[in-house]
């Protein structure tokens, strides 16, 4: 698999260059889907955004997300016609955009859409997240029809989480790269 069809979708802020999805990108390769305004993220522009790329990549790709990145999948995948252009999705540490005090910090990006998602996932939680509560993490997988892997006591699986080049999660990536790509809606076998 090409490693520019790797995309990296990073959470609101954006991800600064010592967290792991910065890591990656520049050890492998891999792209990042940049947004128009990582401070005041807007559902539907990432939603737009996503399309897009996914749209010019030149064979289906892997997504992945971390924290409001793992919604933002959720979301495109609930609204797309070309869920087919994604082999597979790494989700880490998806925020519960339905509480209140991140629904104040993210408007529009609550409910959660809870639709399985239409190719393999998983998500990796961790125990102490403060943005998502272990439970919730569980079913948000279990929902998406996604793996779920437990992180420990690891935060928010941010840089802030010393996990360096975090190689649990990017063996994990390396095998979701290795799955064979979806056929394309109207494909015979």
């Amino acid at each position: 698999m090409n490693p520019r069809n790797v995309l990296i979708l990073p959470g609101w802020q954006n991800s600064g260059p010592d967290h792991w999805q910065s890591r990656w990108e520049r050890a492998h390769g891999y792209s990042r889907v940049e947004q128009h305004d990582w401070m005041r993220p807007l559902r539907g522009d990432w939603i737009s955004r996503l399309e897009d790329v996914l749209l010019s990549c030149d064979e289906p790709a892997v997504l992945v997300a971390h924290s409001l990145g793992c919604i933002h999948i959720a979301a495109w995948a609930a609204h797309s016609r070309n869920t087919h252009r994604v082999r597979a999705a790494l989700l880490a540490a998806p925020p519960d955009t339905e509480r209140d005090d991140i629904r104040q910090m993210l408007p529009g990006w609550s409910p959660v859409p809870l639709q399985a998602l239409p190719f393999e996932a998983v998500v990796f939680a961790s125990s102490n997240d403060p943005f998502c509560n272990p439970q919730r993490a569980r079913q948000f997988a279990a929902t998406w029809g996604a793996g779920c892997i437990e992180a420990g006591e690891s935060g928010h699986l941010n840089a802030e989480s010393g996990l360096g080049d975090w190689p649990q999660a990017h063996d994990e990536l390396l095998r979701l790269m290795a799955l064979p790509p979806a056929r394309s809606p109207g494909v015979a076998p």
